[in-house]
């Protein structure tokens, strides 16, 4: 029993390392880097609080006036949030910028002001990817009537060309991205995953410890849901590597555990109150405007996730006109809020607020709006 207790603790240990504190293992073609960082930490007596920032869409038609203006609004959104709940981690839930409206190659400039709010106010973070986000290029159809091409300002402050070269139009793969806001910011907790899941990247781990810690009281599972340059779905290797992983670290099922990815599972459409419909109970949230925009496939991740009793809530992006949870088995299926002025639909802007206490373990949400109000709160584990 002893040598169990004692193995255990140094698998924490291990994971800590790895997934949390800084040893940051990059796939084979891009060498390693370990940095120091803290741990996630509970503190005693407060709440944990994680706030959701989904489809920001920066960038988006970034060669009109309207473009940036809507990026501007969007940073006003995740201020006024920030100050508001003053939470002790963010998660960028995918679609952070709108790459195939983005004319330059070095997409990163977008995606760094996209996480600015966050970093200027000292919060830590970690990102997942969406379908938009490394996106190729789309030539609006208009540019090609009488009135032409527009000017479009390539930024020169980090892109290796002369002022006298067109732009590339060519994005920025998501390997780069997550490259670059790892390697600039020491606040970012987000990982590039194992090479073996490639095409996907955002597939990694995170834990947050105890007030005394001593152990985990929350595992976090980011997952990337593909999109963009690839099929818009979680692939079977996915699916086990989370199986084997939570098997490893949480072989009992003892310590809590939350998703987050940005397109909806199948599972979703199942639960989902039909479209434009009230959200009746057991189901809770403010808009239900759309149907859910699914994944392409389900490759086993659902079944493996509802077999778990520890898996307490999914949550995704996706749809901007849909934010309600609903009980799917034995654990909850919410969709974030949309929180940028980018992207289709002209509902409020909001975001959805995670709450995790300890002794009892607890896990609750509500969704925190642009002006100030709050609304949709929902037990998800108790």
């Amino acid at each position: 029993m002893r040598d169990s207790l004692l193995l255990l603790s140094l698998l924490f240990l291990l994971l800590g390392l790895l997934s949390v504190s800084g040893c940051r293992a990059r796939d084979g073609r891009l060498g390693s880097m370990y940095r120091d960082k803290s741990s996630l930490r509970m503190v005693s007596g407060s709440g944990f609080k994680i706030a959701l920032f989904a489809d920001l869409h920066y960038g988006e038609n970034a060669w009109t006036d309207w473009g940036p203006a809507q990026d501007v609004k969007s940073g006003s959104v995740m201020s006024a949030v920030l100050d508001s709940e003053k939470p002790d981690f963010v998660v960028y839930l995918g679609d952070v910028i709108t790459a195939n409206n983005i004319a330059i190659q070095n997409a990163t400039l977008y995606w760094d002001k996209a996480i600015s709010p966050t970093r200027k106010r000292g919060i830590p973070w970690a990102s997942v990817f969406g379908n938009h986000d490394d996106m190729y290029f789309e030539w609006p159809s208009e540019w090609f009537s009488a009135t032409g091409i527009p000017e479009v300002n390539c930024p020169l402050s980090s892109i290796s060309y002369s002022g006298s070269e067109p732009c590339t139009f060519r994005g920025t793969t998501r390997v780069e991205l997550m490259k670059t806001e790892i390697a600039n910011n020491d606040l970012a907790y987000s990982i590039n995953g194992p090479r073996e899941l490639w095409p996907g990247v955002s597939n990694y781990v995170l834990q947050l410890l105890s007030s005394d810690g001593t152990k985990p009281a929350l595992l976090m599972y980011f997952f990337d849901s593909g999109g963009g340059t690839y099929p818009e779905i979680i692939s079977y290797a996915q699916a086990q590597w989370f199986k084997k992983q939570s098997q490893l670290i949480n072989p009992d099922s003892k310590i809590p555990e939350v998703i987050f990815w940005h397109i909806p599972s199948t599972a979703y459409s199942q639960v989902a109150p039909k479209p434009n419909s009230v959200i009746a109970k057991p189901c809770v949230g403010s808009i239900n405007k759309e149907s859910v925009a699914s994944q392409e496939a389900e490759w086993g991740i659902m079944d493996i996730l509802t077999a778990r009793p520890s898996v307490k809530a999914v949550f995704v992006g996706h749809n901007h006109g849909l934010d309600w949870c609903c009980p799917y088995r034995s654990l909850w299926l919410c969709f974030a809020r949309h929180t940028g002025y980018g992207g289709y639909g002209s509902w409020p802007r909001g975001a959805r607020i995670i709450e995790v206490t300890e002794n009892p373990f607890t896990l609750k949400s509500w969704i925190r709006m642009e002006n100030g109000t709050t609304h949709s709160d929902v037990t998800l584990s108790s």
